[in-house]
């Protein structure tokens, strides 16, 4: 009997038939293109190592020591126990706990409501919701301020427009504030709803974006076969809808949750945790004993106390999106497993109700009005529905859809809208209010001060180059990394994808003090290096992630032809893949370069020279006491703006598809 021998493959990682020489139980141990894979994730995996593991790992160590003068002593789980008696440490995960709850209870609401009324629009949807995601699109430090002008006491326009309009008497008289004119951000007991208030505004947009994704996925069928068995509105809504966006809404606040809990730049340019530590989060308690007082251990251990809560959240959101991957049937939830969000609801309730009481009503209130308005409205709609008023039911459909549209856009735009008319005022037009909704006349004064008193064009420079660069180091890396992920066999490939995705939501609060020591070590404090160097940190995980998604959506019938044509697997990847990706890859490099653009934490801990700060941490820089350029902070904040709102205006379409792709399938 003939013995057949395969034949022998080319020279390429990604060929299915053994190459010449190759040790089939090295292969079988490792993966038949483990060659391959370990070229093509060696670059991904020597930077999350370096600059994610490495420094968690170094954070424990650091935990346990205690900076004496020039020398770290051993102090064994000392900055632990401490933290027990640590008022400061306990105000401020309180305040991290009730910032995030609030903030995402809001955010789901009104980012479900959002994505009701767009969904049911056929005309202008896409340039309403272009218009909603103008929040998210704009720096944190555009958005903090705008609201810190508008809310200012004395000189915002929002008490202004209260006091014009009868509102604010009223609201002392309702004892939703204490006195009259309100200081939204220096009084105690508003400080922290102000502040959430400014998080649902910028956060509701993604909120919107992802519930609007999970409407379209939901079959029509289902809304005919309720209709046609006479269910009413709201039926449709708790029986079809909510079913339908459960897994969307799961995923969104347990992402959003993440982000929330751990925000440091928000607050920080809005209050600086102040009046006193009112609205301080951990991530500042962690930063005031690590980088003020240089107590690297104890700001250590801070960060990583909070670890074990931020690891639940993670474990549940990779839970979540590998169920979401798995085309395997799963079995119904049990009783106990249906109860358990109910469960969770009223132990949060009880929790929030416990520690801000004074909050907790309030919200109730507001969100109680909203709820109620939209269960009146489902009501008038059903009822028209079911006496056969069809043409009078439509009309008080687009009636209420569009004044509550209205009402969202207003809500949306104001405070963008102030930015750029205040851009164009004379300082007298800003200090006396007049003419506040229309510059009369447009003046280019505060951009010629702005550049002729702060070093302006440096820091937009200085943000070009370092964005543009770390995009550049996470495309490359990313694009290697994600093929290596979707196309290629390999021992350990799954861990790999959850060790990135894990990575992707690790907050900087866990990072910034082992890197911020890693930097002192190595001399790179004060240099354009240092945010090269550590951008990566949050810009490549991400990448990686979404592209690997990206590439598994591509056929792979392609690149088996083009490898039946004699191309290797590289040539295959370069010649076939990539050009097919190019909306994955412009998705990738626009989120890496604006998520570059606007970060604030790890450039306002590692740059302290004026030379060398970017354009958020410089704008802060610009607010000396309580003295507030309002004028060229507006100036600054509207050419800051304009090259992201252009670059999403120009890469919707490439972003819609990439993030489709790559969300859904990765």
């Amino acid at each position: 009997m003939t013995s057949v021998r395969p034949a022998p493959a080319p020279a390429s990682g990604g060929s299915p038939r053994s190459r010449p020489g190759a040790r089939p139980a090295t292969r079988r141990r490792l993966g038949r293109d483990w060659r391959l894979a370990a070229l093509f994730l060696a670059p991904t995996a020597v930077l999350v190592g370096a600059l994610v593991l490495v420094p968690i790992g170094w954070a424990v160590v650091t935990s346990t020591t205690e900076r004496h003068g020039q020398h770290s002593v051993f102090v064994g789980l000392a900055n632990y126990l401490a933290l027990t008696d640590d008022e400061q440490f306990h105000t401020g995960v309180v305040n991290s706990f009730v910032f995030t709850a609030y903030a995402e209870v809001f955010k789901a609401v009104l980012g479900l409501s959002a994505a009701l009324l767009l969904h049911h629009r056929r005309r202008g949807r896409a340039v309403l919701a272009g218009l909603l995601l103008l929040p998210w699109v704009v720096p944190t430090v555009v958005t903090a301020f705008s609201w810190r002008s508008l809310l200012d006491p004395i000189f915002g326009s929002v008490n202004l427009l209260l006091t014009e309009s009868g509102i604010g008497p009223l609201l002392v008289d309702a004892h939703l504030v204490d006195s009259w004119p309100a200081g939204w951000l220096s009084e105690a007991s508003l400080a922290m709803p102000s502040v959430i208030m400014v998080n649902v505004w910028k956060g509701v947009p993604f909120f919107t974006v992802a519930f609007l994704a999970g409407l379209k996925a939901i079959p029509t069928d289902l809304y005919e076969a309720a209709t046609v068995d006479g269910a009413s509105a709201w039926r449709r809504f708790v029986h079809v809808t909510l079913p339908g966006l459960r897994h969307v809404i799961t995923v969104t606040v347990t992402l959003s949750s993440i982000w929330t809990f751990n925000n440091f730049d928000l607050i920080w340019l809005l209050t600086q945790g102040g009046p006193g530590d009112a609205t301080a989060p951990y991530v500042l308690v962690a930063y005031s004993k690590a980088i003020l007082q240089l107590q690297y251990g104890a700001g250590a251990a801070v960060t990583l106390v909070m670890l074990p809560v931020i690891g639940v959240l993670v474990y549940v959101l990779v839970r979540l999106l590998r169920r979401d991957a798995d085309t395997a049937p799963t079995r119904p939830a049990g009783p106990v497993r249906r109860s358990l969000p109910w469960a969770a609801a009223v132990v949060v309730t009880g929790a929030l109700a416990w520690a801000s009481p004074q909050i907790f009503w309030k919200a109730a209130l507001v969100l109680g009005v909203i709820l109620l308005v939209a269960a009146a409205v489902g009501r008038v709609l059903s009822a028209l529905q079911s006496w056969g008023r069809r043409r009078t039911s439509a009309l008080v459909s687009g009636l209420a859809s569009g004044v509550a549209l209205a009402a969202l856009l207003v809500f949306v735009l104001a405070p963008l809208y102030w930015i750029v008319v205040t851009a164009f005022k004379s300082d007298g037009q800003i200090v006396l209010h007049e003419r506040d909704l229309w510059p009369t006349p447009w003046t280019l004064q505060q951009f010629t001060d702005l550049f002729t008193t702060k070093p302006f064009g440096r820091w937009y420079l200085n943000t070009v180059l370092v964005s543009a660069a770390s995009t550049v180091v996470a495309l490359v890396c990313a694009a290697l990394a994600g093929y290596a992920l979707a196309r290629l066999r390999f021992r350990g490939a799954q861990g790999f994808t959850v060790t990135v995705l894990v990575t992707y939501v690790m907050p900087g609060a866990l990072l910034f003090i082992p890197l911020y020591q890693l930097l002192i070590g190595v001399r790179l404090t004060d240099s354009l290096w240092s945010l090269v160097v550590t951008y990566p940190t949050f810009t490549l995980p991400f990448a990686t992630w979404l592209l690997a998604g990206y590439f598994a959506s591509i056929p792979i019938e392609l690149e088996e032809a083009a490898l039946v044509d004699g191309c290797t697997r590289l040539q295959a990847f370069g010649r076939v893949v990539l050009p097919l990706a190019k909306p994955g890859l412009l998705a990738v490099a626009l989120f890496t370069l604006t998520n570059a653009w606007n970060e604030f934490l790890f450039a306002f801990v590692f740059i302290t020279k004026d030379e060398y700060k970017t354009l958020p941490v410089g704008m802060q820089s610009m607010i000396t006491g309580d003295v507030v350029p309002q004028g060229q902070l507006a100036a600054a904040s509207l050419l800051v703006s304009i090259p992201v709102v252009i670059m999403y205006a120009f890469g919707q379409r490439f972003l819609t598809e990439g993030l489709t792709a790559g969300a859904v399938k990765g």
